[in-house]
């Protein structure tokens, strides 16, 4: 059997013939395609900075109460303040889970604020979000904030339905009313199958 030192010695060698084997194939890629994978980079890191120097225009309303330049989906464009319960979050447009990690989310089939329809916002039950519904009342105000406006809306129901209950989130364009919802239980940990749902109306 050989002894340690040589087994060593023989791996050693066999290791430095590899790194050399590999130093040779890169820079043999290297000197083929070198020119191509700079412009490939350099493009990358154009479009990567065009990206981030991209200018989103401001949603903004005009003197028909018509949205102009509607915010992109998973953008902010509002925050909401409920006094009763010390609630100031940002809104951002749409309702996937990542929307509502960063914040409260506008169902992406309602309408806007100022448009005069249905606004569904929904918000998880978290400590920092929407623990604290249960100790909403009547008549308590709820404000949302936009780049073209502020509106305010004065609760006047509020109801704990189950997540089917669609008909309880009516979509509809006589009347403006904001819908916020939350799972229920408050402390529930997990999949909730109930929603509790705040009903509020602008306020003229």
């Amino acid at each position: 059997m050989p002894n340690l030192a040589m087994t060593i010695k023989a791996t050693i060698k066999y290791l430095i013939v590899a790194l050399l084997i590999t130093i040779v194939i890169v820079m043999g890629i290297y000197l083929l395609f070198g020119q191509e994978v700079n412009e490939t980079l350099s493009i990358a890191s154009k479009v990567a900075i065009d990206i981030e120097n991209k200018k989103v225009e401001e949603t903004t309303m005009n003197e028909d109460n018509k949205i102009q330049n509607y915010p992109e989906y998973g953008t902010q464009y509002a925050t909401i303040e409920i006094p009763r319960i010390n609630v100031n979050l940002p809104v951002y447009f749409g309702d996937t889970l990542e929307v509502l990690k960063k914040g409260v989310g506008h169902s992406s089939g309602s309408y806007f604020p100022g448009e005069g329809g249905s606004i569904i916002y929904m918000g998880h039950n978290s400590k920092n979000m929407f623990r604290r519904f249960s100790e909403l009342q009547l008549g308590d105000e709820i404000k949302v904030t936009t780049s073209y406006g502020e509106y305010t809306y004065k609760i006047y129901d509020m109801q704990l339905i189950k997540e089917t209950d669609v008909d309880k989130l009516p979509v509809q364009k006589e009347k403006e009313i904001l819908m916020v919802y939350t799972c229920y239980p408050f402390n529930n940990i997990g999949y909730a199958t109930q929603r509790y749902v705040v009903y509020a109306e602008l306020e003229k």
